[in-house]
């Protein structure tokens, strides 16, 4: 086959891009994300940002439509300086959970970076998202955007009607106790469907309240005695120990009006879409790294990009997979990137070419052939805890050099307590997949007791792990920000005594 030929079946042989070659290559690589990998995907919508606008994303958590808050603005003050004094660098995309998945590409990337995020979070983010079982049962894709599109213009006609400062101090507080504003193991009690439809049927009537009972269009000052009722059913409802601060002050506070209970409603519903993407970053990055090493070189093979394209993509590629050693300067601890897609890259080389120590490791799956398969239900079924604890092998162990040690702080030396041994593997396994589980580093404060018809007075506790008990200075200031919502005394317990 002459040069010329050669270049004619190219999607791109040059830099530069337009939305014609665009399209040509995102629907090559969504032939081999379907057709090969047999992934399962929400709709694509790729948009085109500016570093501008990429910095602007980044400062609202990547997401297209946002309240306004100062922290945003002062997360874009910083990404911007270090940007701009080139002290760090910018994604090359940003891809959010929503149907459709809306990827956005940045204008300064060259063609073959283009064609590598489209991959990336097109394609393993998007069928990530849309199959994990964290996504599935704790986010909305189907409606995060007109939520977004509310919460926003609702924000902004509270600060039309109440003031700027009255809503930012709500935020604030709401904003504080995001990461114990979350249902980590239960759903909240919901309405049966008999009473909601008798809800809405009742409601049907008043435009503003088409959808249901989460679209108040009206940020009232007031609340009509069936709202009052309703609300006073919940908070009956509620099981003590309960585990989410921000719905129990969104519902039993004594003194936040029910624009206010809105405003802590927005942040916590936030808080918890966020929830399964602090649980999966190993298994999320590692999927969506996975696909596109994989459909980058099968575009190779096929002879849709060339040479100079592909050493752009290994270039790129092992920088995002590259993990420093422990006395590196650039080391901050285990590369997710690095970590999820070599053991993803581990599992399909167990399925192919099994060693007997992979047969004895992981007798269900070595030699199981159908390593799509093998994986599919890994990125569906496991987030990054329970995905280490099942398939991390000591081959990755040995790879990335692990060992565990002992650190114990009445001692003055430290003790190596996992070497590559089979007891060793096992134990260095169980405490890789702990560093994971959120539970050993967010508090678990949960609130135990209120006396709603007495002095009011809130009753948290916090469980010690392991003797770490909380900072004075930060439960200082975020206990500020309970009793500010509250609005009457909140004592915070160590265990079974007060702080």
């Amino acid at each position: 086959m002459s040069e010329t030929l050669d270049k004619s079946s190219l999607l791109f042989d040059t830099a530069d891009w337009d939305f014609e070659t665009l399209q040509h290559a995102l629907d090559a690589i969504e032939d081999i994300a379907l057709n090969d990998l047999g992934l399962n995907i929400y709709p694509n919508q790729i948009e085109i940002i500016s570093s501008e606008q990429m910095l602007d994303a980044y400062s609202s958590h990547g997401m297209p439509l946002m309240y306004r808050h100062w922290s945003f603005g002062k997360h874009f003050a910083r990404d911007q300086m270090m940007y701009q004094k080139g002290y760090s660098g910018l994604a090359y995309e940003i891809v959010i959970n929503s149907n459709p998945c809306i990827a956005y590409l940045m204008e300064e990337n060259t063609m073959t970076m283009q064609a590598l995020v489209m991959a990336h979070a097109s394609f393993g983010h998007n069928h990530f998202f849309k199959n994990n079982y964290l996504f599935r049962q704790w986010t909305d894709a189907d409606g995060i955007l007109s939520y977004l599109d509310f919460a926003k213009k609702y924000i902004a006609k509270c600060e039309d009607e109440y003031g700027l400062e009255e809503v930012e101090s709500i935020l604030d507080a709401a904003h504080a106790l995001m990461d114990q504003g979350v249902f980590r193991y239960n759903r909240p009690p919901r309405l049966s469907e008999a009473d909601k439809m008798a809800k809405l049927a009742a409601r049907a009537a008043h435009e503003e309240l088409t959808f249901n009972d989460i679209w108040r269009t009206l940020p009232n000052q007031e609340e009509d005695d069936e709202t009052a009722e309703e609300r006073q059913l919940e908070v009956r409802n509620i099981k003590l120990p309960e585990e989410n601060l921000l719905y129990f002050i969104e519902k039993a506070s004594p003194i936040l009006r029910p624009w206010q209970r809105e405003l802590v409603r927005i942040v916590r519903n936030m808080a918890q879409y966020f929830y399964p993407q602090k649980q999966t970053k190993v298994m999320n990055e590692g999927c969506a790294t996975f696909v596109h090493h994989y459909i980058m070189n099968e575009l190779y093979d096929q002879g849709l990009i060339g040479e100079g394209a592909m050493m752009e993509f290994m270039h790129s590629h092992s920088s995002v997979v590259f993990q420093p050693e422990f006395d590196d300067p650039r080391y901050s601890g285990i590369n997710p990137y690095a970590l999820g897609f070599a053991m993803m890259e581990d599992l399909k080389r167990i399925c192919e070419e099994p060693t007997e120590e992979d047969a004895e490791w992981f007798p269900e799956i070595a030699g199981h052939g159908d390593w799509r398969a093998v994986l599919k239900d890994a990125w569906a079924n496991y987030r990054d805890e329970s995905f280490i604890l099942q398939y991390l092998s000591p081959k990755v162990m040995r790879d990335f050099r692990m060992f565990a040690i002992a650190d114990d702080a009445a001692e003055s030396h430290v003790e190596v307590a996992a070497i590559h041994d089979e007891r060793g593997f096992r134990r260095v396994r169980e405490r890789l997949s702990g560093m994971y589980d959120l539970g050993m580093h967010d508090p678990n404060i949960q609130v135990v007791a209120a006396d709603l018809e007495g002095d009011r007075t809130l009753r948290l506790r916090h469980d010690v792990h392991n003797g770490r008990t909380l900072s004075d200075q930060t439960k200082e200031a975020v206990m500020t920000h309970i009793e500010a919502l509250w609005g009457h005394e909140v004592v915070l317990m160590d265990g079974d005594k007060e702080a």
